[in-house]
């Protein structure tokens, strides 16, 4: 496997599932030879070998804020990494919850891993991982990457990003989850991909419905913490990206909504080339 790309590998917005929807959220870029996991939803671990992804040779995750689609297998997939030969150190960067998370999913795994130590003679899973706060407004140099981060708007969330990847050629940019943000106009100016969350209002109701054991705050959360489809599209055209792919989708599993909703919902706004995220969808650079 060769050459730069980005992989949606769960494109589903939110964190259930059901039969036949898309996974929660994940992602990986592969960018000047280096492979970064971008959020780490159900599903990640299998998403990354569906790529042809060694998980012993990862070294760089990123999360972009604590809800659960965006980080619960966070854990596993570090430890699946880890049977399947990892043993070089891996870097985290997110939020400041993450070492809680991390330290509670140590100790519920602490037999197995100390037993997988004595017997099988692997290195201790606990010395290769590292966790890095990554806040708004911080420029980190990591692995020949540059990576920016910035806050997005999605309450009650206070801790919650949008990142930008670039070497010298090219630059990603994710627009974590958010709602509508014209401050992402001018973070991702010029970008040769920007990946944004997009709703679609029509499918709203009928999600509630189907999610069942939820009240009108749920609904409240959408409109004020997610963005439009069309309002996606506007910020890609305003910042003159190269192209923009949809991701995170809400709706994701809904029969009476197709790629061609979410084409017609950005066509006013965005002419350019547009990737509608489906799980698995790999996007060359």
């Amino acid at each position: 496997m060769s050459g730069d790309f980005v992989a949606l590998l769960g494109t589903k917005g939110g964190p259930a599932i059901r039969k036949g929807s898309p996974m929660p959220t994940s992602s990986v870029l592969a960018l000047g030879g280096q492979r970064v996991v971008v959020d780490c939803g159900l599903g990640v671990t299998r998403g990354l070998v569906d790529q042809g992804i060694a998980l012993k040779d990862l070294g760089l995750i990123f999360i972009t804020h604590l809800h659960s689609d965006h980080y619960l297998e966070l854990g596993p997939l570090l430890h699946t990494a880890w049977t399947a030969g990892l043993k070089t150190p891996l870097r985290v960067f997110g939020p400041s919850g993450l070492a809680r998370y991390w330290d509670g999913f140590i100790a519920s795994m602490a037999e197995d891993i100390d037993t997988r130590i004595e017997d099988e003679g692997r290195p201790d899973l606990r010395s290769l991982v590292s966790f890095t706060v990554l806040r708004a407004g911080e420029t980190v140099e990591v692995e020949g990457l540059t990576v920016r981060a910035m806050q997005s708007i999605h309450p009650p969330l206070v801790e919650s990003l949008s990142l930008s990847f670039a070497t010298g050629a090219k630059r990603i940019v994710f627009s974590g989850d958010t709602a509508h943000n014209p401050a992402l106009v001018e973070f991702a100016r010029g970008a040769d991909l920007l990946v944004h969350e997009a709703m679609l209002a029509e499918g709203l109701d009928a999600l509630m419905k189907r999610i069942g054991n939820g009240d009108d705050r749920l609904m409240k959360h959408w409109l004020r913490s997610h963005t439009m489809a069309a309002d996606a599209a506007r910020v890609a055209s305003e910042a003159g990206v190269k192209a923009l792919a949809l991701h995170h989708l809400i709706p994701s599993d809904d029969p009476a909504f197709g790629p061609e909703d979410w084409q017609r919902a950005v066509a006013p706004h965005w002419q350019g080339k547009l990737h509608v995220g489906r799980d698995g969808l790999r996007i060359t650079l």
